[in-house]
């Protein structure tokens, strides 16, 4: 029986120098502490205000306390989709 023949592998070839220069790679290490504090802030607010009786944070707001710590809570969240 015949042998049969064996492929020779292509060579690697790296990209060329070009092609490597124009891979931009940005720091994105802000995105994570942003993100975890807009959280903390939101849940703070929000606890602080059901706590104090609606006494604090801001008085005058009200019940829109509770609006404005789901704020933050939603700032983190658009925070969050920058992360890779």
């Amino acid at each position: 029986m015949p042998k049969s023949r064996i492929r020779k592998k292509a060579d690697f070839t790296p990209p060329s120098a070009k092609q490597a220069t124009n891979i931009k790679l940005t720091s994105r290490s802000w995105v994570a502490p942003v993100m975890l504090a807009l959280f903390l802030i939101g849940l703070a607010w929000i606890v602080v205000f059901y706590v104090t009786e609606g006494d604090l944070p801001v008085d005058s707001l009200g019940n829109w306390n509770i609006v404005v710590g789901f704020g933050f809570i939603a700032g983190g969240f658009a925070v969050s989709t920058q992360w890779k």
